[in-house]
């Protein structure tokens, strides 16, 4: 059964104040591992527009057997991200289907899997492996069947957030630029006697000339200004 914490450290995947999907998938991985009966490690791999993007893995052995696959273009990993189907192997050493692979889980001992996949913004494979034959209970895969649609949330749910980050940095990153290309305007206006419009559109000038940023125009004003230049030197000729 289920240990008494997996809600609480379900939840606690989706602390997107401190998330990414890095550390998401792993802390996912660790928990099929550890709340899958007969799971004895779990991979997660992430695939957008047909390429893997992302992968984690709550055992080393795990992540080399999925790694190699991807290198490949071979194995059972590749089908299930290819079709969407899932699929299990109740013994590696009967298996005929993948013979490279097999041999492979076999030398790290595992000796039975199940692959699910879950379809969202990405598609999302999650891997538990088990080291007996059949170890892995049909019974049991419902959790599994969970935690892969866990994946996909998650997934979804740190990308809408660090997109929603974004816009707030380039939300203030706008205001703070506007807030220096007034100051300097004022400067301008008052050193120049010009308008608001003839202040910005010499920094423009300049801006265009010289290539580099109005804001950064502004700044090189504000700087002259406040090292207290004469009335004369804080044109745009000594600001560039």
């Amino acid at each position: 059964m289920p240990g008494s914490d997996l809600a609480d450290r379900a939840a606690a995947l989706l602390n997107l104040a401190a998330a990414t999907e890095e550390r998401s998938l792993s802390e996912l991985t660790a928990l099929a591992a550890s709340q899958v009966a007969g799971c004895a490690a779990a991979h997660v791999a992430v695939w957008r527009d047909g390429e893997p993007t992302n992968q984690a893995a709550s055992h080393p052995e795990s992540s080399l057997l999925a790694g190699a696959q991807l290198l490949s273009g071979r194995g059972p990993l590749i089908d299930v991200l290819t079709t969407g189907s899932p699929v299990s192997c109740p013994d590696t050493l009967t298996e005929k289907r993948w013979p490279e692979f097999t041999t492979a889980a076999l030398r790290f001992g595992v000796r039975s899997f199940v692959i699910l996949s879950y379809r969202g913004q990405a598609v999302i494979a999650l891997t538990l492996f088990g080291l007996r034959p059949r170890a892995l209970d049909p019974d049991q895969l419902q959790l599994g069947e969970v935690f892969v649609a866990y994946g996909g949330a998650l997934i979804g749910a740190v990308a809408d957030y660090g997109n929603s980050r974004r816009t707030v940095v380039q939300l203030q990153d706008a205001a703070t630029g506007r807030a220096i290309v007034d100051q300097a305007k004022g400067i301008l206006m008052h050193a120049l006697g010009c308008t608001a419009d003839e202040a910005l559109e010499r920094m423009r000038e300049v801006s265009q000339r010289s290539n580099i940023r109005v804001t950064e125009v502004a700044g090189r004003i504000i700087a002259a200004h406040s090292r207290g230049r004469a009335r004369g030197q804080i044109g745009l000729t000594s600001s560039t």
